[in-house]
């Protein structure tokens, strides 16, 4: 169960107040995945954020009892002066997981040979993103974080392999997908919200949430 009460998030632009959330409270229970609808500018990387610990909030309270991923895409606690073996093993350690399995899946995933022994900051932007996305998904979470669709690399391979993998993982997981395209969150959400001035409004459908977003668009 992953819970925000009265949970409030804002910024100073400079010019005015940007609020992100205004007293939000909602719920979103292990096995009923949600899918979030927001306009570009609205906030949803903050949303994402906060989720998974990156942002803190204004005021309010975030609550877990599970395990919430890092958003697809981003890991934190790679040090870019080490190889990719020795951050494997790093962040195995971290999760409480062997350090063997996650060596040899990540090294199987990403597919660089031997680049896998150099410092990941010898890494070319492609490459840095195939391993921070292959460690994700070396590790297991109950609830997987998404902002705005499924990260991808320009390897063609590495995006089947990895696409496989994660696509199997998300079916047996619960996923919060936001988004402000609702075809996005169509493959593995029922229900939905949309985020608008920032408040969060929850509809029992997808097609009553697209409806919604839709008109008030």
């Amino acid at each position: 169960m992953l819970e925000f009460e009265n949970v409030s998030k804002s910024f100073w632009t400079g010019l005015q107040r940007k609020i992100i959330l205004d007293c939000a409270s909602f719920r979103v229970e292990l096995g009923n995945s949600l899918g979030i609808l927001a306009p570009n500018g609205t906030g949803k990387t903050t949303l994402i954020n906060m989720m998974c610990g990156i942002e803190k909030p204004d005021e309010g309270t975030i609550r877990s009892n599970c395990r919430v991923s890092f958003p697809l895409g981003f890991m934190g606690g790679v040090n870019n002066k080490h190889s990719a073996v020795e951050n494997s093993r790093y962040i195995a350690r971290i999760y409480g997981l062997d350090p063997d399995y996650v060596e040899a899946f990540t090294r199987w995933l990403t597919g660089i040979d031997e680049y896998f022994e150099m410092p990941v900051g010898t890494y070319s932007a492609g490459m840095k993103q195939r391993f921070n996305f292959s460690l994700l998904l070396a590790l297991e979470f109950d609830i997987y974080l998404i902002d705005e669709g499924m990260p991808h690399t320009t390897d063609v391979e590495f995006n089947r392999k990895a696409g496989s993998v994660l696509y199997d993982r998300l079916r047996k997981s619960t996923v919060i997908i936001v988004s402000h395209q609702p075809k996005t969150i169509e493959r593995f959400c029922r229900s939905a919200a949309i985020l608008r001035h920032g408040k969060l409004y929850r509809f029992e459908t997808l097609e009553e949430a697209k409806q919604y977003y839709d008109y008030s668009a």
